[in-house]
Parts: C-alpha cells; sequence; structure tokens
C-alpha cells in the first residue's frame, strides 16, 4: 500500500503563509518559526514526479536532523526541535541569496565543465591533468545564485560581492563555516566507509547572528561515493560506485525521460516505488549507521498535525 504524503494543507495556529517547493512544504508561523514538512515527492530533472516514495520523507527529515545536531557546536542551525519523523520546527531566518557549494572532488557540473576545456569554476582555478572522480588537493568551493525559478547559477566570491548580495566580511565566514562542516561531514562518512564527494549549504540570518538552514548531508542535497573499491575504479576509468539518487534519475533516462520538452515522466509501477522506497531506507542506514524504524503510517497526516500542534500550542 503506498500512503506516501504528496500534498499537505494544514491549518496551524499561528500560520501566517506556505511555501511549498519540490519536496518540502514550508509553514511560516507568525514570522517566528517555520514548520518544514518533508513529504514524499521525489523529482528528478527539475520535475516533480507523479507518484510519492513512502517514508522517503522520514529518511531524508532524519537523515538532516542528524547531521544539523551533530555540526551545531560549529555554526548555530535553525533547528529547534523535530516534533515528528517527517517534521522539523526552526527559526525563521532571512536566507542569503547564494548556495555555498562544496566540492572535494571532481565530478558532476564540475567534470562537465573541466571535459569542455574550462579551468576556472566560480573563480576558482582547476589543476590541469585531472581526471574524472579524481580528488582536488583542497576542497573548492564553488558558489552559486539561489534562482526563485528555473536553475541556480554559477557566481564566484568577486561577483558575490561585487553585486552585495553578500558583504565580504560575511562571505568570509560562509566560507569558515563551509569548509568546517564539510570536513565533519567528510570525517563522518569516513567511518561508515562513504567518501563525501560534494554538497550544498544554505544560510540564513537573524537577529545579526548567521545560522546555518534548510537540510544537510542527505543524498539528495550531497553525492556520496563508497570508500572500497574507490582508487580501483579511478585507475580504470570506472564509474564510481554513488550512494545517492543517481539510481532513479538512471532509471528515468533508460525510460526515455530527462525532463525535456515534449517528454513524458514513465509509468512508475508499485513494484517500482516500492524499491525506491527500499533504497532509500538503505541509503539512511548506510548514511547515518542507525537502523531505520518506519513510522507509524495509517494516518500520517492527522499524525503530523497532532505533533506540530502539540508542540506550537506550548510556544506560541
Amino acid at each position: 500500500m503506498n500512503n506516501a504524503i504528496v500534498t499537505t494543507d494544514f491549518a496551524f495556529p499561528g500560520l501566517k503563509s506556505v511555501y511549498k517547493g519540490k519536496v518540502r512544504d514550508v509553514y511560516n508561523i507568525q514570522d517566528t518559526y517555520l514548520v518544514m514538512i518533508v513529504s514524499d515527492r521525489i523529482s528528478a530533472f527539475d520535475v516533480v514526479l507523479p507518484k510519492g516514495i513512502p517514508y522517503k520523507g522520514q529518511v531524508l527529515n532524519q537523515i538532516a536532523a542528524k547531521f544539523l545536531d551533530a555540526t551545531a557546536d560549529i555554526v548555530p542551525n535553525w533547528k529547534i526541535a523535530s516534533p515528528d519523523p517527517m517534521v522539523t520546527i526552526g527559526h525563521m531566518c532571512e536566507p542569503y541569496k547564494v548556495e555555498m557549494v562544496i566540492r572535494g572532488y571532481l565530478t558532476g557540473h564540475a567534470w562537465r565543465e573541466y571535459k569542455s576545456g574550462k579551468r576556472m569554476l566560480c573563480g576558482v582555478p582547476l589543476p590541469d591533468g585531472m581526471k574524472e572522480n579524481q580528488k582536488f588537493p583542497e576542497p573548492i568551493i564553488t558558489p552559486t545564485t539561489k534562482a526563485s525559478e528555473g536553475h541556480d547559477e554559477d557566481i564566484s566570491r568577486e561577483e558575490i560581492i561585487r553585486q552585495g548580495l553578500v558583504s565580504a566580511e560575511e562571505y568570509a565566514q560562509l566560507e569558515h563555516y563551509t569548509k568546517a562542516i564539510f570536513a565533519r561531514g567528510t570525517e563522518m562518512a569516513a567511518d561508515k566507509g562513504l567518501i563525501l564527494v560534494d554538497t550544498k549549504y544554505e544560510f540564513g540570518k537573524k537577529d545579526g547572528k548567521i545560522y546555518l538552514i534548510d537540510e544537510i548531508h542527505t543524498p539528495d542535497s550531497s553525492r556520496y561515493f563508497y570508500a572500497e573499491g574507490y582508487e580501483e575504479r579511478l585507475e580504470k576509468d570506472e564509474p564510481q560506485k554513488q550512494l545517492s539518487k543517481e539510481f532513479v534519475r538512471q532509471w528515468l533516462i533508460e525510460n526515455g525521460f530527462q525532463g525535456k520538452d515534449g517528454q513524458t515522466v514513465p509509468e512508475m509501477s508499485e513494484e517500482f516505488v516500492n524499491q525506491v522506497s527500499e533504497r532509500y531506507i538503505e541509503l539512511y542506514e548506510h548514511i547515518t549507521g542507525d537502523s531505520f524504524v518506519r513510522a507509524q503510517a495509517a494516518d500520517v497526516k492527522n499524525r503530523i498535525f497532532e505533533h506540530v500542534n502539540s508542540f506550537l500550542n506550548k510556544n506560541i
């Protein structure tokens, strides 16, 4: 039975507005708290697929909560509580208009740019003679603008400061936090036999203080390689074994869909949906080292409403 949550429409106390992203529904409570519900929607190629994936929201929310807690000594973060397996409640911050992308390895977008002959990415020089998936001498930060619509765009540190998106002093602080969080994530991944390849962080500001916001180190926001066999595959120019939702993209490509005009999303059978659900649970257990406990799923929306209501009634 597919009990995935793909839509929410809650009337929480103190509600001022609702923002619905590709995967998350974010409720603004009195311009003070954000209630982020991580739905079971799944997106690929900038398209939300027609069926939800049971337990995906719980997986992503609980991974993010674990890593937010594990990095709170480095930088304050927006999380206050996680009253339900699919929900995080936190401080409402004013987001910076840039995303801090950090890359430890030459892969994905960076590799495509490199392969086309570019040796500069977001103002960062790239060494000659590298191959796909090779480790950089030091992690590089390649920020993007935070687009309200469409794709985020690469941007350099100098351009961010020139445009006044972030002050020079605050940008230096964002870079410092980005490197420190990535180093912590790299250590935690290594303990689980994984390589944290690249990821992105979003930051915001409240009462003059910088906060880490949104999710971190989930398979939707980060790329992981398996450490075992990494060197051999690199040596043989073979694709790396990834721990990410890349398998969903591959299935779509094999079935003739890459998000281009005129293409139709292939039929998602119940068997396929359940396979994706099991893969997400496998991701959770590998990344966190914890056993996944499936939350009660008989009436998920009512469960979420009661848990969030209980928190808000005590705090507003």
